[in-house]
């Protein structure tokens, strides 16, 4: 996705955040916000996918820096979440496989409609960066920049850290969201609420992604995955308990037709001692991954070659990649 337009190193006037609502297939409704330079060309679209049980306000300032730097941008709730939160939330029938399926089919078809003519980005952050393959429109996609793109198998998370999040995610949260109805995440301080459906996936997910499928449906599943071709640099933090290397390299093995390349950077890489799942959307990183991340949404090139952990091209795996 290289844009004609030559890039500008100051920032544009942002319009936004402008609300937008899209319905799903279904005829969920959901909320969003629209970012759009004032000024100046577009270069492209992103759509940022949130992480589970995150407000997509928590990607605002992101957003606006990329609107800043040429982009149309879209963020928007996942039904259950946010802007797109029913009335009642207990008893609603909401899965997380309908956040790719439905929600996120719905956020594309909006972007493309609107700005067809302009290349296409995902920006996914942790399962934000698994749902795109859900979608039958995934094909429209060209390129994806993803953060700990992972869908919480537990046995990828880190080492040391397992027995606890095993204890949180897997054995208090579907207890809570069978006993209440929907999983109170914001009453305890864990993220956002949750809908009984997508907290039991979480809790319950196996190994193998399309095996949390009903069997009928499990080939076209891993199909639409590998219809995905657009190029995707996967970034991992080296402290990252959930989107470890062993996850992200799980989920890439499932865009079989895509250019994958994970870049596994360390806090000492942006002078902290600590980064983690959630910090790179924080805007402290505005000038160092913030910047960096446009050198891939704009032109395509990979901002930390010498970080390089893991990388398939054409079908090969890069030969100086080491897993």
């Amino acid at each position: 996705m290289v844009s004609d337009a030559p890039p500008t190193d100051a920032p544009r006037a942002v319009d936004g955040p402008r609300r937008i609502e899209m319905r799903c297939d279904d005829g969920v409704c959901l909320g969003g916000d629209l970012w759009t330079p004032t000024t100046g060309p577009l270069i492209g679209q992103v759509i940022v996918n949130c992480a589970t049980g995150v407000l997509s306000r928590y990607y605002h300032r992101y957003a606006r820096f990329l609107a800043s730097h040429g982009f149309v941008v879209l963020t928007y709730d996942y039904r259950g979440i946010g802007l797109s939160r029913p009335e009642r939330l207990r008893g609603c029938g909401y899965r997380w496989r309908d956040w790719g399926q439905k929600d996120f089919e719905a956020a594309l078809a909006t972007m493309v409609q609107a700005y067809g003519a302009l290349p296409l980005a995902v920006v996914g952050h942790s399962i934000g960066g698994f749902l795109p393959g859900l979608a039958k429109g995934a094909s429209r996609i060209d390129r994806m920049l993803t953060v700990g793109a992972q869908y919480a198998w537990h046995g990828d998370y880190a080492p040391a850290r397992r027995r606890r999040l095993l204890w949180k995610w897997h054995v208090v949260m579907p207890a809570l969201a069978v006993a209440c109805g929907y999983f109170p995440g914001r009453r305890l301080g864990w993220l956002e609420d949750l809908p009984r459906g997508v907290a039991l996936e979480w809790a319950f997910r196996r190994m193998s992604f399309e095996r949390n499928h009903p069997v009928e449906e499990r080939e076209r599943v891993l199909a639409g995955m590998k219809v995905v071709r657009a190029p995707i640099l996967a970034v991992v933090m080296s402290d990252d308990e959930l989107g470890t290397v062993a996850a992200v390299h799980r989920t890439l093995s499932y865009y079989e037709g895509a250019d994958r390349t994970m870049v596994l950077l360390d806090p000492s890489d942006f002078g902290r001692d600590a980064v983690g799942h959630f910090a790179l959307f924080h805007d402290r990183y505005a000038d160092s991954f913030w910047l960096r991340s446009l050198d891939w949404l704009r032109d395509g090139r990979n901002p930390w070659p010498g970080h390089v952990a893991f990388a398939v091209h054409n079908g090969r795996r890069h030969s100086g990649a080491s897993r």
